[in-house]
């Protein structure tokens, strides 16, 4: 297929930037696999994957633009990752990555990222994001850390982490902000990416999810499968689907998760791995992708997402 992106941040992003390594990984899958790939996004983006459309940043967030002269000739169809106000001349459908409020109406060509996020939005059509594993480390052997990595923010559940490892008298690798330890157990690292991310991830024993809102995804789950993480969490919005009883333990209240806490150990850190292999690569994510695009240049509409497996 021949098909352009848009984004309005330069990629590779600096720092975190959830939704732009999504792009990215989603770039490179398409390529493996094969198809032609266009980007539009802002000056500095770098991606040899895909052929460059350099557009001002500040152009790409004007609700006036017009992006259909940008287009190369051929193209069968436009992917935006945020919404547009001026359709394209050519079919195009885009990821909501987010939240809305609820009652708000999405346009048919939406595409969520879970089966949770679509049905709280009305719809039934999402893909799972996924990630290049180039960019992370496995390890089966694990360090003396728990870990939490993520906006500290009440609604990431943060503080149940810290509650949950000072009751069980365990070591915490708070990573996403900083703030000075009250703790002997408890060890903030700040805001951390790239080679310090991943060796962090690699090397926790479990990783922290106790969300308390609907998470719509939630890439740092599939981060530490890919590294052999199992993950302890909530079973709000995505996570119930996303992770499975072989690589996570879940429950609905700090205490329940402190319960688990000796369960943890047995998870095995390869099994965490195949189910990143199986649902939440760069591959897997194109794959759905390029089901949604041929189904709807087909007929008009996109078909439902493809639910993960639980155990597998």
């Amino acid at each position: 297929m021949r098909v352009v992106l848009v984004h309005h941040t330069a990629l590779p992003v600096q720092g975190y930037g959830g939704t732009e390594r999504v792009v990215v990984s989603l770039v490179r899958g398409l390529a493996a696999l094969g198809h032609e790939v266009t980007l539009l996004a802002p000056p500095g983006t770098r991606l040899p994957e895909a052929r460059l459309v350099a557009v001002p940043q500040a152009r790409l967030h004007d609700p006036t633009l017009d992006l259909t002269p940008l287009i190369p000739p051929g193209t069968e169809l436009l992917h935006a990752f945020y919404p547009l106000r001026v359709p394209p001349g050519i079919p195009w459908v885009w990821t909501l990555q987010g939240t809305t409020k609820p009652g708000a109406v999405r346009p048919a060509n939406t595409i969520y990222v879970s089966a949770d996020h679509a049905a709280r939005h009305g719809g039934t059509a999402f893909v799972y994001n996924g990630l290049d594993p180039a960019d992370l480390q496995f390890r089966a052997t694990k360090d003396d850390y728990d870990l939490f990595l993520g906006r500290l923010h009440s609604s990431k559940g943060y503080h149940w982490a810290i509650a949950g490892t000072k009751i069980a008298e365990r070591k915490l690798v708070v990573a996403g902000g900083w703030r000075p330890s009250l703790s002997r157990y408890v060890k903030f690292v700040g805001t951390v990416e790239g080679a310090e991310k991943a060796a962090l991830l690699a090397g926790a024993r479990l990783m922290w999810m106790p969300a308390l809102w609907d998470e719509p995804f939630g890439l740092t789950l599939i981060e530490a499968l890919w590294s052999g993480t199992p993950v302890l969490g909530t079973r709000r919005g995505s996570l119930a689907e996303v992770l499975s009883p072989d690589v996570a333990g879940q429950g609905d209240t700090l205490e329940e998760l402190i319960a688990l806490l000796p369960t943890m150990a047995a998870k095995d850190p390869a099994a965490c791995r195949a189910r990143a292999e199986r649902w939440f690569s760069h591959l897997t994510l194109a794959e759905g992708y390029v089901r949604m695009y041929r189904a709807f240049l087909a007929t008009g509409k996109l078909p439902a997402g493809v639910r993960a497996e639980q155990g597998s």
